[in-house]
């Protein structure tokens, strides 16, 4: 009787020492880690118990026998609670083990580069994303040399890109976007040479994009956008036709004519060059990208003909703001079967919207067709979707009755302004964020909303707050 008696506390205690187990390092590494972190409103790390099993926290990986191997802590944007404010603590180079630190979308992480990460000899990943990490990019960073992955994207450093990040040649993803970066890209960067993707997009870096691409075979994600670049595209992206999947370089100072060797990419999926000076026209070999997804050409000084397109099914498309005349929406968008966002505000189309027919409505989000001479009405169009967030149709010849049109519960913005809409406002533009439906020949009173005069202004028969009331020309409700 005594053995089954003393059998249970030698079985419980030996679980008690089992469920502590963990490298004293680590726990005291990571410890010092959480002590740095002065808010965690969601109980992030309310697991980090010493006297526990590291292993079994909250965002820890072991898989080496009772030795840290990975830190993963990711908040949730759309969760107003669920982020971490503090600082790295330096306590983490106590964790020798450590292959990976993934501290992404944690919103209020501040300090500078981590410069402990050096003392890691482990350590190849490192996702610092979405926090508010700030000061420069240390020169040294070239001793990282087993990384194979770094990120600090969404951060606030700023500063140059130090020449040294050269030195990581075993890196296969470099991500230092939304940042405050400025001066040029190192040319250094060619040596990088197992790059699959280079993020260095929303800074304000500067000077030409140096000619470095021929050396990086491998690479399938250039993202550029969003900073200050100028000169021509670089013959040497040419090298990069086989592979690359997306290049992104709108939102600079880029000019001269779009290079006839962007038609063979025939791998691409995405090409952004919008939002600079490039002009003349499209080279006839864009024919060539017939698995393009996303094509936006917006804002620049290209000139027709614009080129016949052989795409089986576009996703996203915008052309506006050219110098385009294309009389009708291609037809390659018409027909295509997956296509949401259509943006082709001043593209020279004259149409009657009521005979347009595309091949499907339902993913439709966002639909632009502002500054141009259609006629006719967007019912029968917008009837038909049920998931339209956008529509915009501006200083057009539209002429239809706007008590016919159905408001889904997704739009958010309608801008029907400088046309030619007749009847009443339909109650449910209340649950708009933004709407103009400015000089039309509506009438009738205004619902209930938030919006100013001037979305209302230039229709003579409208009444009611928010336009004086001396600007009716007729009774309300007659």
């Amino acid at each position: 009787m005594k053995f089954f008696l003393y059998f249970p506390l030698i079985f419980l205690s030996f679980s008690l020492s089992s469920a502590a187990k963990c490298h004293p390092d680590d726990e005291s590494g990571l410890s010092g880690f959480k002590s740095a972190i002065t808010q965690d409103p969601s109980g992030m790390l309310s697991s980090w118990k010493p006297g526990t099993d590291c292993c079994t926290w909250t965002g820890i990986t072991c898989l080496s026998g009772d030795r840290v191997t990975s830190l993963s802590l990711n908040g949730q944007p759309q969760k107003p609670n669920s982020f971490l404010s503090g600082t790295i603590s330096s306590s983490l180079v106590k964790v020798k083990n450590l292959g990976g630190i993934y501290l992404q979308d944690l919103g209020n992480i501040s300090g500078n580069f981590p410069d402990f990460i050096s003392g890691l000899p482990e350590l190849k990943y490192i996702y610092i994303e979405n926090n508010k990490l700030s000061g420069q990019i240390p020169a040294n960073i070239g001793k990282l040399t087993q990384l194979e992955a770094l990120s600090f994207s969404g951060n606030r450093f700023t500063g140059p890109i130090p020449s040294s990040i050269s030195q990581l040649t075993q890196l296969t993803q470099l991500k230092l976007g939304q940042n405050f970066l400025t001066g040029a890209i190192p040319n250094g960067i060619s040596q990088l040479k197992n790059l699959t993707y280079l993020d260095l997009q929303h800074n304000q870096l500067s000077g030409a994009i140096p000619d470095i691409f021929s050396s990086l075979k491998k690479l399938l994600f250039l993202k550029l956008s969003f900073n200050k670049f100028s000169g021509n595209i670089p013959t040497s992206i040419a090298s990069l036709a086989p592979q690359l999947q997306y290049l992104e370089l709108g939102h600079n100072v880029l000019s001269g004519k779009v290079p006839d060797f962007l038609g063979k990419f025939h791998s691409l999926d995405t090409l952004d060059l919008s939002w600079n000076q490039f002009s003349g026209t499209l080279p006839k070999s864009f024919s060539n990208l017939t698995k393009i997804f996303n094509l936006n050409l917006a804002y620049n000084s290209l000139t027709d003909p614009f080129p016949v397109m052989n795409v089986k099914g576009i996703e996203s498309l915008d052309l506006s703001y050219n110098q385009f005349h294309l009389q009708q929406i291609p037809s390659w968008v018409t027909s295509s079967p997956i296509i949401f966002s259509l943006k082709l505000a001043k593209c020279g189309i004259k149409m009657n919207l009521n005979n347009w027919k595309p091949a499907q409505t339902y993913f439709y989000d966002y639909i632009d067709l502002s500054e141009n001479e259609i006629s006719g009405g967007p019912v029968e169009l917008l009837n038909r979707t049920d998931y339209l967030v956008e529509f915009r149709a501006s200083g057009s010849k539209l002429k239809f009755n706007m008590d016919s049109l159905r408001i889904v519960k997704t739009l958010k913005v309608l801008d029907l302004s400088r046309n030619l809409v007749f009847g009443k406002l339909p109650k449910a533009i209340s649950g708009l964020d933004k709407l103009n439906v400015s000089f039309n020949n509506l009438c009738g009173e205004i619902p209930k909303t938030k919006f100013p005069a001037s979305a209302f202004v230039g229709n003579e028969c409208l009444c009611g707050p928010p336009l004086p009331s001396s600007s009716c020309k007729c009774v309300c409700g007659k």
